[in-house]
């Protein structure tokens, strides 16, 4: 398979893991955001991640996967996947997949990759936290009325992930050379062949989440609210299935969804199926 076929079928790996606490997956949908519009969103990504596969700037082929991915009528499914996903696709296709080679692809980055990322926001209704109290103007809510403000400051969308990676997992993997992302590339190929790829997602999920708080829901519900999914995650890896299962539907009823997490889950699962780690 191609890099941008691993891409997707990650996606819909991640989708399809279950139990996978305080997210939508097989067993689980929200209100207003279905199994079906992840299924969606994954396949209508894929002229982004082929374009990102072919060489295209990374801030392009995000805009252009983050648009296809918007056009079912859930929403948002997968911004935060994507935005690891593109980069990594990028490093897979230069022949380069490590720490060091998406490193070099994201510090490469340009003011018009920044200037892409902020129109993808016009694409999607994305949850963020309020940006520095110096960096108003590059408040990712503004979506494309933002350009102006990056061009004018000359930033790159690497730099705008330093902006945001104390506060944020996604941007922090940007900055910290995907630690984390090839930490569960590497728990998951330890864990193949037992289980089914979705399901090895879906522990690989919840060891992430037991590791640390996730940053969504600590931006959503405050920080101790986040310590307290972390704690009752690692409760529930000791505690046996019927212990993640009650954890997953406490945290659907209580709207708490470690959606970073689960971006991370989804690029753990592609690093591991492009090095041939984890097959299907």
């Amino acid at each position: 398979m191609t890099p941008a076929e691993d891409a997707q079928l990650a996606l819909l790996l991640e989708v399809s893991g279950t139990p996978k606490p305080g997210n939508v997956d097989r067993e689980r949908d929200f209100t207003d955001l279905r199994f079906d519009h992840f299924l969606a969103g994954a396949v209508g990504a894929g002229p982004g991640l082929r374009a990102a596969e072919r060489g295209a700037p990374v801030g392009e082929a995000f805009e252009q996967a983050v648009a296809g991915m918007s056009q079912q009528e859930g929403g948002n499914t997968q911004f935060g996947a994507l935005l690891l996903l593109v980069p990594l696709v990028r490093a897979a296709a230069d022949g380069d997949l490590s720490p060091e080679g998406v490193a070099r692809v994201v510090e490469d980055t340009t003011v018009e990759d920044a200037a892409n990322f902020y129109r993808a926001f016009d694409h999607a209704d994305v949850f963020v936290d309020d940006p520095p109290e110096d960096a108003e103007e590059l408040d990712a809510r503004r979506g494309s009325e933002a350009v102006p403000a990056v061009e004018s400051r000359g930033v790159t969308l690497y730099d705008v992930m330093e902006l945001g990676a104390e506060s944020d997992d996604v941007a922090a993997e940007w900055t910290g050379e995907f630690e984390r992302t090839f930490w569960a590339a590497d728990r998951l190929a330890e864990l193949s062949g037992s289980v089914p790829a979705s399901a090895l997602g879906a522990r690989v999920y919840l060891e992430l989440l037991a590791r640390e708080p996730d940053t969504l829901v600590a931006k959503q519900h405050g920080a101790k609210t986040a310590e307290s999914v972390r704690v009752r995650a690692q409760e529930a890896l000791e505690g046996g299935p019927e212990v993640v299962e009650a954890f997953a539907e406490s945290l659907v009823e209580d709207g708490v969804n470690p959606g970073t997490t689960a971006d991370l889950t989804a690029a753990g699962l592609f690093v591991a199926l492009a090095r041939g780690e984890v097959s299907v």
